[in-house]
């Protein structure tokens, strides 16, 4: 069911968002015009990575109350977004992106930390990021504390897609299967390093692009 409705959003927000990417100069339009779009693209991104969280639940009555919880937790991000949130110039899309990267390659601290070199400050973040991740793999009562780990381990991927096109369709896709992949599988030095300095060389490439 939690996998139905998450398609039934991906149809609702394609639909919506049908011609209205325009990078990071996208502008958001009235409150209730960004409800409408923010609320079914949320639950096309983030629904499937919850289904193995719902399947794991022992009282399938409770299911839609912690599906429902969950979603709060993007619903509330979207409320926070929607004051804060102003159309930007490539610049500032690439240094926003460069900050989601390094905020990925967070979690592997012991993993990297003889294998690369980063600064001290970016080992300070490790235990949100690895800690989120981890807690996301694992049985949690409330949906909205799940909601909220899930919050802490994709937030870098929130960041990208706020800062290189909110309403794009494509960008949600890569966030859309990055998501889940992360939620649901290890952490693997020889897959999230590359991913992380992907987005970081993303991010470089706007900032200094025409």
């Amino acid at each position: 069911m939690t996998l139905v409705l998450a398609a039934a959003a991906w149809v609702v927000a394609v639909e919506q968002m049908k011609g209205m990417d325009m990078g990071g100069a996208t502008e958001l339009g009235s409150f209730g015009s960004f409800v409408g779009f923010w609320v079914p693209m949320m639950a096309a991104m983030m629904l499937p990575s919850v289904a193995p969280a719902v399947l794991r639940r022992n009282r399938v009555q409770t299911s839609p109350l912690f599906v429902g919880s969950y979603l709060a937790v993007w619903i509330l991000v979207g409320l926070a977004v929607y004051p804060a949130y102003r159309p930007h110039g490539s610049l500032i899309a690439g240094a926003l992106t460069v900050g989601a990267g390094l905020y990925e390659l967070t979690p592997l601290k012991h993993e990297c930390r003889r294998a690369l070199t980063v600064g001290a400050g970016l080992y300070e973040l490790t235990p949100l990021k690895h800690e989120c991740r981890r807690r996301c793999r694992g049985s949690v009562r409330s949906g909205f504390t799940f909601g909220l780990y899930c919050l802490g381990s994709s937030i870098g991927l929130m960041l990208m897609l706020l800062a290189l096109g909110v309403m794009s369709i494509a960008w949600m896709s890569v966030i859309a299967v990055l998501v889940p992949a992360q939620r649901l599988l290890p952490e693997r030095l020889w897959v999230d390093v590359p991913v992380a300095l992907v987005i970081v060389s993303l991010g470089i490439t706007v900032a200094v692009g025409p």
